[in-house]
Parts: structure tokens; sequence; C-alpha cells
């Protein structure tokens, strides 16, 4: 089980891929608190149907893949990705992530990362694509420096069979073809794509959304045969089915994983591939650090109005690299104030000597240190941690802070909180109330202010040791 795109002890990763994922916040757990990604809603046809996805247009209060709040064409985009990067210096990633598929649209994709050559030369280019029309476009995806794409493959039956329960249809040389047979069609354009890539030094992240009683058992299989095929990073993500969504497993009552059932599928699944647990299932047009999205900052721009001459005089490159210089000054420093604490891809024996762990929660605004109230957080990152070392485990989004204003005040969450939180041992935070911290120790969570605005893994550790002591004096 592990969280990061960074090796085990007993793994190595070469200097060329290092530096691939060094600044990507998707690829690599190390970069996602630093560095700034942006989604471009080009590409809106799909050529498969999930029971999991609803496409959305023109929706800003859901947070999930296929939902955006406008559609670009690709000038528009350029230029989006152009004024975005004025204004978030952190920005390292332009991705094509729907809301459809990437490859199902691919003239304005290819189109787009054409223009982004010219105009960002220092950003990575990323893809997202359900595989079904992969081989087609390998050469398309070198040609333009693509150097990270992230396909969703869900199983890998042969039979075809659970597949057909996740896709009622795929569109498939001009016409629609159903059932087993469509989903063997599409194993075998993933599996086929896959292969081609990695063959050609392209880093694939395969995403399996986790869907409880569908393919949870299934999964250990998908990690397996993406380890064979050379995949660098598998991202397991809970279904999310609200009936509010408008899915199909959503409205058949089929229910969101829970954190437990992702947690579990980890664990069985961690040991055959390197895991991704810091993804945010982040719509089609998401702007900013992974955990902190700001596209609606940037929905009622006027980019038609803007013209390439002030946009990339205000895009400001040699500034850009500045402010990229400072933040692995700033990573550097963290690294050290630390003390390498953290192990990635570790078992329980390894975090601990005893072979028991406990989950600390904490609140971050980013920068790798505990720097938000817990009054404001809409998300806890969870901690594993033993007497040995720690490792980064997960996110647990929760659907508004426990402070929203004052006219929500008698409205706060705390239960879901609780509920959230309820596995957990400690929660380090910049600051707490005293009302939520007696709810939170009602279910035997410590709340811990003292660690306010220090480096999250150094503080995590030195938690651990200080409440453990503490507890076990009491038993004692």
């Amino acid at each position: 089980m592990s969280c990061s795109c960074t090796a085990s002890p007993t793994q190595t990763i070469s200097k060329e891929i290092e530096e691939k994922i060094h600044n990507h916040p998707c690829y690599s757990e190390g970069a996602h608190q630093h560095y700034a990604r942006i989604h471009l809603p080009v590409a809106p046809a799909c050529n498969i149907q999930c029971n999991y996805c609803n496409r959305k247009y023109d929706c800003s209060n859901e947070s999930r893949p296929g939902v955006t709040s406008a559609k670009l064409k690709p000038l528009q985009a350029v230029k989006k990705v152009l004024h975005v990067g004025s204004k978030i210096a952190q920005l390292s990633v332009v991705g094509i992530a729907g809301p459809g598929d990437a490859l199902a649209n691919a003239k304005a994709t290819f189109e787009t990362f054409r223009m982004l050559q010219e105009k960002t030369p220092d950003l990575k280019f990323c893809l997202s694509t359900n595989g079904l029309k992969l081989p087609e476009y390998i050469e398309e995806i070198l040609k333009y420096n693509i150097d990270h794409v992230t396909v969703t493959i869900n199983t890998v039956d042969e039979s075809g069979e659970i597949g057909s329960k996740i896709y009622p249809w795929i569109h498939w040389e001009h016409k629609k073809i159903r059932g087993k047979e469509a989903a063997k069609i599409l194993l075998k354009q993933q599996l086929e794509g896959i292969k081609m890539l990695t063959q050609r030094g392209v880093l694939v992240k395969a995403n399996s959304v986790l869907i409880p009683g569908i393919n949870d058992k299934d999964l250990p299989n998908v990690a397996k045969k993406l380890k064979s095929l050379g995949v660098f990073l598998h991202n397991i993500m809970p279904l999310l089915s609200a009936p509010e969504f408008g899915t199909k497993f959503g409205l058949d009552g089929v229910p969101s994983a829970s954190d437990q059932e992702v947690m579990a599928a980890q664990e069985a699944c961690g040991m055959d591939m390197k895991l991704m647990s810091h993804c945010r299932q982040c719509r089609a047009d998401a702007v900013g650090l992974i955990s902190q999205d700001r596209g609606e900052e940037f929905t009622e721009v006027d980019l038609d109005a803007m013209s390439f001459e002030e946009l990339e005089s205000a895009y400001d490159l040699p500034s850009r690299i500045k402010k990229h210089e400072m933040i692995e000054m700033w990573r550097k420093h963290l690294a050290l104030a630390n003390q390498k604490v953290k192990i990635e891809q570790a078992s329980k024996e390894e975090l601990s000597s005893i072979g028991v762990t406990k989950l600390i929660a904490v609140t971050s605004l980013g920068e790798g240190v505990i720097n938000m109230h817990f009054g404001s957080a809409k998300e806890f990152l969870i901690y594993e941690v033993g007497d040995r070392a720690i490792k980064f485990l997960m996110h647990r989004k929760i659907k508004s802070a426990y402070c929203s204003g004052a006219e929500n005040c008698n409205n706060n969450p705390i239960e879901e909180i609780k509920e959230t939180l309820k596995d957990c041992f400690v929660l380090l935070t910049q600051k707490i109330g005293d009302c939520p911290m007696e709810e939170l120790n009602s279910i035997g969570l410590i709340c811990d202010e003292s660690f306010a605005n220090e480096p999250i893994e150094k503080s995590v550790f030195e938690a651990y040791k200080k409440h453990n002591q503490s507890k076990e004096l009491e038993v004692g």
C-alpha cells in the first residue's frame, strides 16, 4: 500500500523519470502541495458510456470527473493557460481530461497541444483517456511531447462479464457495441495502447474506479497486469454515486465506495503496484493546486477579447522560472526539516516495530505545513503512523467546511466530520474551537494545535510519539 509516485526502499527510479515527475502534482505526491495544474475542457464527446459517469456542463457545485462550467475551443484553451499561468506562478502541468475523452476529440486535443508547445514551453503535457482509441494515436502523443498519459482501466476480466456491468456500450467502427463484446474490445485496446506507450518511454498512470460488489475483487488482478505492462502509477478511486450526480449507478442505488473500502483495495493492490492516493478526482476544468480548485476564478474571463501579445507578456516566463526555483528551495528546506520520516510503499512492519499503526489526520492549505484552521477544512490528509516511520495514506473530503459563514452557524457538519475521522487517533490542525474539539474528543479523537505552521511529516511522527506515550501512561 502506498500513496506516492516515489520509490520504496527496494525500488529505484531512474534520473530521467525523477525529472519527469518532480514538479508534476498528479504523478508525484511530493509535488502536489507545491505545484498547480490546469485541465482544459476541449474534449466534450465520448466514445464509451460508463455507469459511473454523467457529464455535466455549466456546473459549478460538483467536483468530480466529467463536470465542467464551459467547453473551450483550442484557441480559447491556449489563451486560458497563458492567463492562468500569469496569475498562478506554481502552474507546471496542463492536461486534457474531458469532459468526454481526449482521444474521442483527437483533432481539438492535438491542436491545443500543438499551440501550447509554442506558447508555454515550460509546462508538462498530459492527457487522460479510456483507451479505446489509444493505439491509433501513439505517434501523435509522441509528436506533441505528451509524456504523461492516464488510462482508466477498471477490470482485466477477459470474459467481459465484469466490464459489461460497468460499460453499457462503446462506439466502435461506426456502430454501438454492447455487453461482453464491448468490454472485450475495450480491454484489448487498453492493454495494447498501454504497452505501446510504456515501450516508447511515456509514463502511464492507470485510474481504476473502485465499484463495490462489481470490480473490487478484480482490482488486484488489474494491479498485477499493470505492473507487467510497465505502468508507472495506479490510482484507485472511490466510486462517487450520490443520486444527485445523475449517474446510472447513483440512480440504481449502488453506494459510493467508503474510505475503508478504498484502504482495503490499496492494501490488496499495493504490494504489486505503486499507488497514488492524493488524487481528488478533479473536474474537467480544474485549476490550481490539487487540494484547492480555483477554477471559478477564471470562468467569467472573456478569453476572446484578449490578444496573444498581451497574454504572452503577462505570462512572463522568466518570473515563472524564478518562482519555481523558490519552490524548490522551500522543498529542500522541508525535506531537511522532515528528517526523512516518511516511507513509501511501506508495510505495517516497516512503519511499526510491533506491526501496529494508527491514523493521524491533518489540515493544510498546502506547501507541506499545517497551516489551515479546522473550521475552514473541506478535506483531511490522512497518514498511517508507527514508531518507526509514517506514510501518506489518502485524503478524505467532506461536503462543506465546519465554518461556512454566519448564516450556517447552526448547520455545521460535525456529524459528517466525526464519521470521516472515526478511525483516526489524532487531528493536527492550525486552530480549532472548543465546541468542535469537544465533539471530536467524544469519539476518542485527540485534537492538537501545538504543531501549527510546522512541517507536516515531522509533526505527524512527533505527534504519534507524544500522544501514543500519553495513552500508554493512561492505560498503565
